[in-house]
Order: C-alpha cells, then structure tokens, then sequence
C-alpha cells in the first residue's frame, strides 16, 4: 500500500502530514476534525471536506502526492544468502 505526504511550494515533503491515503493526510490538514467514516459514507459530508482541504492547500501551495519508494534491489546472490557460522 503506497504512502502520501504532502510537498510545500518548493517541492519538499512535509513529513508530519505522512498516512496511508490522500484522504487521511487531508484529515491531518483541515482544522476542523472530519468523522473517517462519515467521509467514506456520506458524498455531501465529503464534498464539504473536499472543498475545506482544497482552500486549505491553496492557501498553503501545498500538494498531496504518493511517497516514491526506493527501487528493491536486485535478488540476493548464493553468496549473499550463505550464512556463516564460523
């Protein structure tokens, strides 16, 4: 499952705004609480949020973005997985 954060104007990621979907990091942005699952049930509870995070990221130039992993290294040689005991 991919992480999102938040990038200031100059493209910086903001690390206390780290969660696991863009909704839960506009939760940590907005001031006013929104119920998680109100926001999942509710399309005009969430149009209400929606239009709370959009002014709070333009007011801010912030954007919500994935967090790119690093790339996973190649398989592990013989050599590599050999324990050494001695």
């Amino acid at each position: 499952m991919p992480a999102w954060t938040i990038i200031d104007r100059n493209g910086e990621p903001l690390t206390r705004f780290i969660a696991g979907s863009p909704r839960e990091v506009g939760r940590k942005v907005v001031r006013k609480p929104y119920d998680a699952f109100r926001l999942e049930v509710s399309p005009s509870y969430r149009e209400l949020f929606d239009r709370d995070l959009q002014s709070a990221l333009a007011h801010e130039e912030w954007q919500i973005v994935p967090i790119k992993r690093q790339a996973r290294r190649g398989r592990r040689s013989a050599e590599q997985l050999e324990f050494k005991l001695n």
